[in-house]
């Protein structure tokens, strides 16, 4: 009984009691000034709108001349000047649990089919990364059952990866690919800026039955900046506490680039000067808390899937090349590819892991870096060979190129219902690099490639809460 007093006495003690109220003063674009406010950046406000509708949740986002600078989680209809201002006393936080699994929630965390959601606790969107000395090295290959990223692009448990591409080249379907085929326990996706008309797409014809063993977050671009940007963090804020739970979780984020977008309104909106390409510098120093979040830890691991829309193909565009040189290695989807039905469009010369001789296999990576060559030097003479006008005889890498080139290409290529596994992708691997050096084939048979099943359609419930 005492232990239980002493308790409950601390949870007052450390309760914030007084209920801090201001008022708007000025609601200008996307920012709502209000004063005698006592709330710190960050903190999540409640704006009175009256007229029986519920208050709208901030987030303070900067002061200026002794007024709060707030941003709006929701809808500003209502919202005007000498509305009630309460400030919550907490940051914004996010539900967590086994019981998310399966759902497809806002940035929120709330169901978007409607249902009641029975979390086990709330965790905070903001977090620090774990500490450099406490994670442990990444020395595991994680399948992500897709050969030419297997292959020629190994991926290690508790890596980040970035993905980068133009737009309609195919980034989500290579996700839901992913989702569907890899050795990862738990896979949290978040869709940031996405077309509506796309979540139900993705979930439906990408993810499939690989959404029993995921947690899909959504911010649609029609959604507040501030509302997309949350929504990143709290899927990192989910992939975390599955991580803490020992599993090892596959976090994948479309896209990154639509993030730094909704960070460039904020800025712009308080007053940030623009800086390379009308990006804010609050955007260069958002990134690498965002990404340095996922990794190894002593728990668990989160292995960090992350897509940059890349403007005009352009890949040394200001959030490409910030991006890229964070991450731990990038794989670049080719448009040329794309256009003669080479699915998926990976640019095998232009992908590089920066972890592949820590997990992949020594024949593997020699098989790999033969293979590599043989492909470089089929580029460099490309044109030549498509006019006709390079005779064989002339390189011998060449030669071996050419003769080789439609046993490759049929390796690079994989359906998207088709599930590639690690030993399967060596394996081939390897045969290709023996017949490109005139080696002894292998004796060990070709496992057949694994079709998946169909992906299921989502119940009328489900259905009816995306139209």
């Amino acid at each position: 009984m005492n232990g239980a007093l002493a308790t409950a006495g601390a949870a007052i003690d450390s309760a914030d009691l007084v209920v801090r109220r201001g008022r708007v003063r000025d609601v200008i674009g996307l920012i709502i000034e209000a004063s005698g406010l006592e709330a710190e950046v960050g903190e999540v406000c409640l704006i009175e709108t009256g007229r029986d509708r519920p208050p709208v949740p901030a987030e303070v986002v900067g002061f200026r001349d002794s007024r709060t600078l707030l941003m709006p989680l929701g809808e500003m209809s209502g919202i005007g000047p000498g509305k009630p201002v309460a400030a919550e006393g907490e940051a914004f936080r996010v539900p967590v649990g086994e019981a998310l699994l399966g759902q497809v929630v806002d940035a929120f965390g709330r169901p978007l089919d409607g249902s009641t959601l029975h979390a086990g606790g709330s965790r905070s969107a903001a977090a620090d990364p774990p500490e450099p000395l406490g994670r442990p090295r990444i020395e595991k290959r994680l399948a992500l059952g897709v050969r030419a990223l297997d292959a020629f692009v190994p991926c290690g448990q508790g890596q980040r990866l970035g993905i980068f591409a133009g737009s309609g080249v195919g980034k989500s379907s290579l996700l839901g690919m992913i989702a569907r085929s890899t050795s990862a326990d738990v896979n949290v996706i978040a869709l940031v800026g996405e077309r509506g008309r796309e979540v139900r797409e993705f979930v439906e014809r990408d993810l499939g039955a690989a959404l029993e063993r995921s947690v899909v977050v959504v911010a649609t671009s029609d959604q507040p900046a501030l509302v997309r940007i949350k929504a990143a963090f709290a899927a990192t804020a989910i992939a975390e506490h599955f991580r803490d739970e020992g599993a090892d979780v596959l976090l994948m984020m479309d896209s990154v680039t639509r993030f730094a977008m909704a960070q460039r309104e904020v800025g712009l909106a308080i007053g940030e000067p623009p800086a390379t390409r009308g990006y804010t510098p609050s955007v260069f120093a958002l990134l690498p808390r965002l990404l340095e979040r996922a990794g190894t830890s002593p728990e668990g691991s989160i292995t960090g899937l992350y897509t940059v829309l890349v403007d005009g193909d352009d890949m040394n565009e200001p959030i490409a090349d910030a991006v890229r040189s964070i991450l731990d290695g990038h794989v670049v989807l080719s448009r040329d590819l794309a256009h003669a039905n080479h699915y998926p469009a990976i640019d095998v010369l232009q992908s590089v892991s920066r972890l592949t001789t820590e997990i992949q296999p020594p024949d593997a990576i020699a098989a790999a870096a033969d293979l590599r060559g043989l492909m470089a030097a089929y580029r460099d003479k490309e044109d030549l060979i498509a006019i006709g006008a390079y005779q064989p005889g002339g390189d011998p890498t060449v030669d071996t190129a050419i003769a080789l080139r439609p046993d490759l290409n049929a390796f690079l290529r994989q359906r998207p219902d088709e599930r590639s596994d690690l030993t399967e992708a060596d394996a081939r691997l390897q045969a290709l690099a023996n017949a490109a050096t005139g080696a002894p084939a292998s004796e060990d048979v070709e496992p057949p490639a694994e079709v998946l099943p169909a992906p299921p359609r989502l119940d009328d419930r489900f259905h009816g809460s995306l139209r």
